[in-house]
């Protein structure tokens, strides 16, 4: 029974010696994430409620950072060029992952290479990617793409330069960077699909299409679901492209997205209450959507 007693004794004292070990092992990435992530988004929340430009003492404003927020054309406008984006990106880009990730799954030779050569470009410096297509989106028409234009006899376009063609000059840039990831997302799941759910529709007759439509697209719409707030979510957060492509936020503000906005009320005016406003109301511009999306997925997953 003594025996018995002491090494639950023993058991005992180990235990509570391991958890102060993992404790331990804790506390510093804690602390790294309560300093960096943690504090800064309350203290960001309190400065919301603030005047202040770095150098005077803060000026206590109430709700008036968000009210003059709302009233901003230049807000509203960012806001604007930030659901355009969202809206053309995502669809475009989740199609066309979804179209090479079949391709490949289809059983090519130098699958690895082509996986590779795919993912890429998302690994790749956004600095380094810019450069080559602030190449390729040259206005003169040494410009690679106005460079193919011109076998055509089409007069170069200033791409980065035209309020017009600005955002989607963007946009291809960021979904080709991003293909590679979506494509190895939907190519593993598309991989662990079982093969007798297809067999089985061949000899129900069903085509190929019918195959894609009542047995891939309704398997991966987890999938799905998980790369579509995610796509929204980073596509809410863009700016290290719009700010290399186009810093100044594109010809009449046509690429100012709402974080690069954010980007300009706090590092060139010094607007810090503002742009905390701008990032709390953003914040929960994401919230809504990706509660509107998931409740919208689930629902069709269900049915």
């Amino acid at each position: 029974m003594r025996t018995f007693q002491r090494g639950r004794q023993r058991i005992h004292k180990d235990f509570l010696s391991d958890a102060e070990t993992a404790f331990l092992f804790l506390v510093p990435a804690f602390l790294i994430i309560f300093i960096f992530q943690i504090f800064p988004m309350f203290y960001a929340l309190k400065l919301s409620f603030f005047r202040w430009d770095m150098i005077t003492p803060k000026h206590f404003v109430g709700f008036k950072n968000y009210l003059n927020l709302f009233s901003e054309k230049e807000f509203w406008q960012s806001l604007g060029n930030t659901f355009y984006y969202v809206i053309v990106s995502i669809p475009f880009g989740l199609g066309l992952s979804l179209f090479f990730a079949i391709l490949l799954q289809k059983g090519i030779r130098m699958l690895s290479f082509y996986r590779t050569s795919f993912f890429l470009p998302y690994i790749t410096s956004m600095a380094a990617i810019a450069i080559v297509w602030l190449w390729i989106f040259n206005p003169n028409k040494y410009g690679l793409l106005n460079y193919a234009l011109n076998f055509f006899h089409i007069e170069p376009q200033k791409w980065l330069q035209s309020p017009i063609l600005a955002m989607p000059a963007v946009i291809v840039v960021l979904i080709w960077k991003n293909l590679g990831f979506n494509i190895i997302i939907f190519l593993t799941r598309l991989e662990n699909i079982n093969s007798s759910f297809y067999e089985s529709a061949e000899i129900d007759g069903a085509n190929k299409w019918q195959q894609f439509w009542k047995i891939t697209f309704p398997l991966l719409t987890p999938t799905t679901a998980f790369l579509l707030t995610m796509s929204t979510i980073f596509a809410f957060q863009v700016f290290a492209s719009i700010y290399v492509l186009t810093p100044s936020g594109g010809p009449k503000n046509a690429t100012t997205t709402i974080i690069f906005y954010l980007y300009k009320n706090a590092y060139q005016q010094f607007r810090m209450g503002y742009a905390s406003a701008i990032a709390y109301v953003t914040f929960f511009i994401i919230l809504i959507i990706s509660l509107i999306q998931k409740k919208l997925l689930k629902t069709n997953y269900e049915e």
